[in-house]
């Protein structure tokens, strides 16, 4: 009997690869641009390399509270996410809403630090808005409660208007390489 030995496809090559999870809460919409008559049926699709998740539609809103976890697997801590606002539509394709997209390793970078000791609440870093990122204000990576978080309120582009309010949060899975 022939062994089967091709490492991509084993689920314990996969782990060996694994990095660990990145959670991103989706917190909200804040006037987002209006597609259908008076409002839009608004949803947020995000990818990662192959990944592709998105929210629930959050019916006639321009400012949507989804609080929403995606979870992403993550391989290469090098990829952007790309995050797309749709309008959803009954009886039609669904109408673009502007996009953002964004890089994690700044994020990753911080996860890597040697955090031991530091007070709850402490910031460990700071990005500022330009002409390379989509946020709409500074964003800033904090040591809360033992655990590294970012927040960050990303402009919409392509689009009149619109910002969308997200928070990276990352899960190690023992087992995976780690970071």
């Amino acid at each position: 009997m022939e062994q089967y030995s091709s490492k991509s496809e084993t689920p314990k090559s996969l782990m060996e690869n694994l990095l660990g999870l990145l959670r991103v809460r989706v917190k909200r919409g804040v006037n987002l641009a209006v597609r259908d008559v008076r409002s839009s049926d608004p949803y947020v699709v995000l990818k990662m390399g192959k990944q592709k998740l998105k929210t629930r539609v959050i019916k006639k809103d321009v400012n949507p509270e989804w609080n929403e976890d995606i979870t992403f697997s993550v391989l290469d801590p090098n990829l952007p996410i790309i995050l797309i606002v749709y309008d959803h539509d009954t009886f039609s394709k669904d109408d673009k809403m502007g996009d953002a997209e964004f890089e994690i390793s700044p994020f990753i970078e911080a996860l890597r630090t040697n955090l031991t000791g530091l007070p709850s609440g402490t910031v460990i870093s700071r990005i500022q808005p330009s002409k390379e990122n989509c946020l709409a204000d500074e964003s800033c990576i904090t040591y809360t409660s033992g655990k590294v978080i970012q927040d960050m309120i990303l402009r919409l582009q392509n689009v009149e208007c619109g910002e969308v309010e997200i928070q990276l949060h990352w899960i190690d899975l023992p087992g995976c390489k780690g970071l």
